[in-house]
């Protein structure tokens, strides 16, 4: 294995760093699904609009990652905007949400995506 990457592991000052970003900018279904019933995010559905039009997650707002900065007067700075795509492997999300950060947005990112919320999770889907 490659030195650097084998020191890095054992920085734990580096681990620490990483590990706050992830739980800065990352949330799971559940955190989710509590900051939904307090009305403190904005949900960003950036998958094709043909498949919002099949399922979403109930509140997103469908934009998708091609379209978003046509279309970013839709979004309101004033709440966080929790971006979701497909699933785990899909990486429109993070795209989407790099996209929302370049234009000052305050951006967070639903791991595993909308397959997460609908399959593991089961919950209500529209």
């Amino acid at each position: 294995m490659d030195d650097k990457v084998t020191n890095l592991r054992r920085n734990s000052q580096e681990a620490q760093n990483y590990f706050e970003k992830i739980l800065a900018f990352t949330l799971g279904p559940v955190e989710l699904k509590t900051l939904m019933e307090e009305n403190e995010v904005t949900l960003l559905d950036v998958r094709r609009a043909e498949d919002y039009e099949i399922s979403h997650i109930p509140g997103a707002v469908s934009i998708p990652k091609d379209e978003i900065a046509d279309n970013i007067d839709k979004l309101s700075k004033d709440n966080i905007t929790v971006v979701y795509c497909y699933n785990q492997q899909c990486h429109l999300g993070a795209k989407a949400a790099l996209i929302l950060a370049d234009y000052g947005y305050p951006v967070m990112l639903l791991d595993g995506g909308f397959q997460v919320w609908k399959e593991d999770f089961r919950y209500v889907v529209t």
